[in-house]
């Protein structure tokens, strides 16, 4: 085994550390929120987050066993309306702190998985870090469109 084969079994378990992180944290979130829009929001990116740690185990497993990259196919995260629900967030404040933090977050984990995308010489590899970076991109732009109107106005719109 390399040195640059331990490199990436270290990014790889702290990636996993990372989502496994997310998961649990959006889940927490989801239970802080009285809105029905904010709780799904939560849930689902609990769920993407766990996603990401189940592939990212695929992908470290492949490369114990066959020393070969996986192929990632992405997943989309697809957020309905849910009508009618009262627009307004009764925990505003604590509500506010996870979606600031869970853009800290995602920020993050974009940015770790551009890296390695950068750093790995295999085209199945950098397909699924550049696309797992889109996809935390992905989760920042869905927070961050929620962050002004919940800011102002105490209400969640995710744009839909």
């Amino acid at each position: 085994m390399t040195d640059q084969d331990l490199q990436l079994y270290d990014a790889i378990r702290f990636a996993k550390e990372a989502e496994q992180k997310a998961a649990t944290f959006y889940a927490d979130g989801a239970t802080k929120t009285n809105n029905p829009m904010g709780k799904k929001l939560f849930e689902q990116l609990a769920d993407f987050e766990r996603y990401h740690f189940q592939k990212l185990t695929e992908l470290e497993n492949s490369l114990r066993a066959q020393g070969k990259f996986i192929g990632y196919e992405g997943r989309e995260l697809l957020l309905s309306p849910i009508l009618p629900f009262d627009r307004k967030e009764k925990n505003r404040m604590s509500v506010m702190d996870i979606i600031t933090t869970a853009m800290d977050l995602e920020t993050k984990a974009g940015e770790m998985y551009k890296g390695l995308a950068l750093q790995t010489p295999d085209p199945d590899g950098k397909a699924m870090f550049e696309r797992l970076a889109k996809e935390e991109q992905n989760h920042y732009r869905i927070l961050a469109n929620a962050y002004p109107k919940l800011n102002q106005f105490g209400e969640w719109d995710l744009g839909l």
